[in-house]
């Protein structure tokens, strides 16, 4: 492990775009390496102060003190629908701790498994695993399977889980797949009865498998999930809580011009397909946005290709960093968002490269957060589920 890099913190005016926004320098702190196609961390609440990191084919490791444990703490790959070696979207996608790991030990996964009904790719799994009573460092590979959604397509499978403040499971979902929405008459974003293009609460402490809580937007609705919190999304990949407000960010993947931003509120529409950013889509003029939620920010794709939601800045290293939510990009760019006085939100390129740009050097594929709020991104060198070059930086630091 390389030894880590200290925190240098500029704040330099600049001019781009038409409006006046900022530039953050900042230097990235490597914390492990050697990863194969990491897509996401999690850091359960049990004063262990361990980080564990998923790889798309399967593996969870653990960083305890500094290291990687050279075991895995569960291996999921048999489990896994076949993944193109080149590129895919399915996989490990999901991990979340439960908010009482501590005294129960459970944590949720969700991923890609195999489906062999007609007109289905695979299907979206979210099942509850145990750690292992003996080890805290291994899990028991014995699944209990909550909830199950059927695929059409091999990609926009969302994929991510968080417990919120309310202790509720939230779940995102994408749109099921192939391009421009094109499933029924209206498309499964704004089609209220299918789970997919979706973020979904359930309570996973009551019923079996789970309890729909009562105050989710759509209970009691004919044709209707109740699990849906809002809709409208076309891929959220990745969204968090702010630790402060409980406010829940949402990066939504845009299909051929725009990524966006989102913060995700009871029984919201976020427009997809309908609109794609602050863009009507289809029809491509004068679409009807009455009751739509636009983003909090968007960009087109001259600035970067495929969205990546992260965190708002909380952590106790470096305080003058509150109240920025970083956030990035498939293509390696690094971003944040400040809101305003007016209300508005601002977004600065953050720079973290030596020559200047907002690039790592590697795909960025999550954000993630640790107990003390500090915020870390997961990196790619090389494209597909197979490349062992992933890393883990840490921000602020």
């Amino acid at each position: 492990m390389r030894s880590l890099q200290f925190l240098l913190l500029l704040l330099i005016p600049a001019l781009g775009s038409g409006q006046t926004t900022n530039k953050l320098k900042l230097k990235l702190a490597q914390v492990a390496s050697g990863f194969t196609s990491p897509v996401g961390m999690a850091c359960p609440d049990d004063g262990s102060m361990r980080i564990f990191v998923f790889e798309q084919g399967g593996k969870i490791y653990i960083i305890k003190n500094g290291q990687v444990l050279k075991e895995p703490f569960l291996n999921i790959s048999h489990r896994l629908d076949g993944l193109n070696i080149a590129y895919s979207e399915k996989g490990l996608l999901g991990m979340a701790f439960h908010p009482d790991y501590k005294t129960n030990g459970q944590f949720y996964l969700y991923y890609s498994s195999p489906d062999n009904s007609k007109g289905n790719d695979h299907k979206s799994t979210i099942a509850l695993y145990k750690v292992n009573p003996a080890n805290p460092d291994k899990a028991i590979d014995e699944p209990k399977v909550i909830m199950e959604i059927a695929q059409p397509e091999s990609n926009h499978n969302g994929g991510m889980l968080a417990f919120g403040p309310d202790g509720y499971l939230y779940i995102g979902t994408g749109d099921g797949g192939g391009a421009n929405d094109e499933h029924g008459t209206i498309g499964n974003g704004q089609n209220l009865n299918t789970l997919l293009g979706k973020i979904l609460r359930i309570d996973v402490d009551k019923g079996t498998p789970y309890k729909i809580p009562e105050d989710n937007p759509f209970v009691g609705k004919p044709d209707i999930k109740p699990e849906i919190w809002a809709y409208g999304l076309r891929n959220p990949w990745r969204f968090s809580f702010d630790k402060v407000t409980g406010k829940l960010f949402c990066g939504d993947v845009g299909q051929n011009k725009y990524e966006e931003i989102n913060i995700i509120k009871k029984g919201g529409n976020y427009g997809w397909r309908i609109m794609e950013g602050y863009h009507c889509f289809n029809p491509k003029t004068n679409c009807d946005k009455t009751g739509l939620l636009l983003p909090i920010d968007e960009y087109d794709h001259d600035t970067g290709i495929s969205i990546c939601g992260g965190h708002m800045y909380r952590g106790k290293m470096f305080p003058s960093l509150h109240g920025n939510y970083f956030f990035g990009d498939w293509s390696g760019k690094v971003f944040a968002l400040k809101q305003l006085a007016d209300g508005s939100w601002q977004r600065s390129e953050v720079i973290v490269n030596e020559n200047g740009s907002n690039e790592t050097d590697g795909k960025i594929n999550s954000f993630g957060e640790d107990i003390n709020g500090e915020i870390y991104i997961l990196t790619q060198k090389l494209f597909g589920p197979k490349s062992p070059t992933g890393v883990l930086y840490r921000i602020g630091y």
